[in-house]
């Protein structure tokens, strides 16, 4: 069985994650570091993906500041995504060289993991083949988008377990309109803690890409990163 380390990252703004990732993305590739995740929970921000349009941010910059959500650009595939408090974020940072070199499939167990999640909680979530992540009816739970380069995987996953304040009205979620997004919380009728999902979900990570996970300390991190 293989073995896939987990860096618990707690509350934390996107720039800095985001430049974690890639740094640990460079060292992945080179063997530096073994196949991981990170979880965290983010400050309120919105991130464009490649097929993203400004025209898809419906709040004005002066909103976007009194709100203070940030925006960046980014690299993964989608549109438009908020991530804030009360979302589980996963950031798996892989080889997919040793995983049979196959996105889609990668892509499909993400998936597979927020469905497998979201079910432990009593809701049952589904695919839709041509929009990337898990929903209820037209209204979206989970949020997948990656990057890969070289083969090794970065971005991940986003799973809506009591966001608040909720600011998805301030996008069009992943650029469809008429579409919401819905919490664990909002779908069982009482709260949701984040921790609770987050070992759900990393359990499921386990199961679904067939792994042993451990979690290390953010001083193993450092050491790493130098």
């Amino acid at each position: 069985m293989r073995d896939l380390v987990h860096i618990r990252l707690g509350r934390e703004p996107y720039a800095p994650v985001l430049d974690l990732q890639q740094r640990l993305r460079r060292l992945r590739i080179t063997g530096g570091v073994p196949d991981l995740v990170l979880s965290v929970e983010h400050e309120p921000v919105i991130t464009l993906g490649r097929q993203a349009g400004q025209e898809n941010i419906m709040a004005s910059r002066r909103v976007l500041q009194r709100l203070q959500v940030d925006v960046h650009k980014v690299e993964r595939g989608g549109d438009v995504v908020y991530h804030g408090p009360g979302q589980l974020v996963l950031y798996p940072i892989l080889d997919l060289r040793g995983w049979g070199r196959d996105l889609r499939r990668y892509v499909a167990n993400l998936e597979e993991v927020m469905l497998r999640t979201a079910r432990r909680f009593g809701v049952e979530a589904q695919r839709k083949p041509e929009f990337p992540g898990i929903w209820i009816g037209l209204q979206k739970l989970g949020f997948v988008g990656v990057h890969v380069r070289r083969w090794g995987t970065m971005h991940g996953i986003a799973l809506n377990v009591d966001v608040s304040p909720n600011l998805f009205s301030l996008i069009v979620p992943c650029g469809l309109h008429g579409v919401d997004a819905i919490s664990l919380a909002d779908v069982c009728g009482v709260p949701v803690g984040l921790r609770e999902v987050e070992e759900t979900a990393l359990e499921e990570m386990a199961e679904v890409f067939g792994v042993r996970v451990s979690t290390v300390s953010r001083e193993e991190l450092a050491r790493w990163v130098g």
